[in-house]
């Protein structure tokens, strides 16, 4: 792949090295970088090595694990450290939790993140609160990956969005990248750091491509960005949703509408202060979640801006989100499901009184 000089807006300011390449690439490149710039790093899942233990067939990484996330890694590493483990998600999350405990930085593929209910006790027991119950002297320095979202007809047990309940408990990170180069930085962040971290990659941008620079970079957890500037209305986008902001901000613009987008990036921590600093200037608000809309993000940043910039708004707050049922496996009714563009450009309109 050829390599740009290119300025990016989301990095350090300059011109850097780099190519357009896909999200699930640099979620790949990221792996190696990590693998080899600390050896205590390592990585276990269902199906990570990609057929190892079956080399005597002439089996070795057949299919580099899930969407290729860890394709080519058992080659450069070994076994000892891309460790494929039974179907039991509790059994080798709590494996990694004690791994983490004792010095090491596990990386765990959950596949996807409906899974993350298998292993919620490990979790919220565990992981969540060790730090907190022995005062500080612990670190459980454990990422966990998985995909998520609405998707080609994974249906109802492979679809959900629900990170409002890991953002829900103190002790535990959620970070929820958009694009090829905020995967590639958070990850890395999530690697380095030394808490849980839980990364939820959508399955809609694993083949998406961005540019993304050739050297290593982290993007600090619990910081949003701007991906549009603007003055009429703020939309609040998150994962996926970002995209679909983007898209909206695209269609308001033919009608005379400046739309401003936030990029959530990180659910927990979460950053307050871009979100009451937009809605301050543009003194209304979307915010999209394809998540059902009980107790969901979207709902948590309304409650924030209801609570902390009430007198800035010129108009009620608004969520477009997913309807309260369960993901449908019918294509009309799974784009049905999701919030489109259109959903979000119709009730910006109405918002604004256009």
């Amino acid at each position: 792949m050829a390599t740009d000089t290119q300025s990016s807006s989301l990095g350090p300011g300059f011109d850097v090295a780099g190519s357009q390449i896909r999200y699930r690439e640099a979620f790949n490149k990221t792996l190696f970088d990590e693998l080899r710039r600390d050896p205590d790093v390592f990585i276990m899942g269902e199906d990570v090595a990609g057929g190892a233990g079956r080399e005597h067939l002439g089996i070795i990484d057949s299919w580099g694990g899930a969407f290729a996330a860890t394709k080519g890694l058992i080659q450069e590493f070994g076994a000892e450290r891309i460790r494929d483990t039974p179907i039991s998600e509790a059994g080798f999350v709590g494996a990694a939790i004690g791994a983490a405990l004792t010095g090491s930085r596990p990386v765990v593929d959950l596949m996807y993140f409906d899974f993350i209910t298998v292993a919620w006790d490990q979790l919220l027991s565990n992981a969540a609160k060790n730090r907190y119950m022995f005062g500080g002297q612990g670190k459980v320095p454990l990422t966990l990956f998985a995909r998520s979202g609405v998707a080609a007809g994974y249906s109802a047990q492979h679809s959900q969005n629900f990170y409002s309940i890991v953002a829900h408990i103190p002790g535990l990170k959620c970070v929820v990248p958009s694009d090829a180069y905020t995967c590639r930085g958070l990850l890395a962040a999530a690697i380095r750091d030394d808490d849980p971290v839980i990364v939820c990659n959508h399955k809609k941008l694993i083949n998406m491509s961005s540019f993304v620079p050739d050297e290593s970079y982290t993007i600090e957890l619990g910081k949003g960005r701007y991906v549009r500037r603007g003055s009429d209305v703020t939309l609040v986008g998150m994962s996926y949703t970002t995209e679909v902001c983007r898209l909206a901000a695209e269609l308001l613009a033919e009608q005379g509408i400046d739309a401003e987008i936030v990029d959530m990036l990180s659910l927990s921590p979460i950053d307050e202060d871009i979100i009451l600093e937009s809605v301050t200037k543009t003194n209304r608000i979307v915010i999209v979640d394809e998540d059902t809309p009980r107790c969901n993000m979207a709902t948590d940043i309304a409650a924030l801006v209801a609570d902390k910039a009430f007198d800035s708004l010129d108009a009620p707050i608004k969520r477009v989100t997913g309807p309260h049922t369960p993901v449908p496996y019918s294509k009309p009714l799974e784009d049905a499901f999701v919030p489109s563009p259109e959903d979000v450009v119709a009730t910006t309109v109405a918002l604004l009184g256009r």
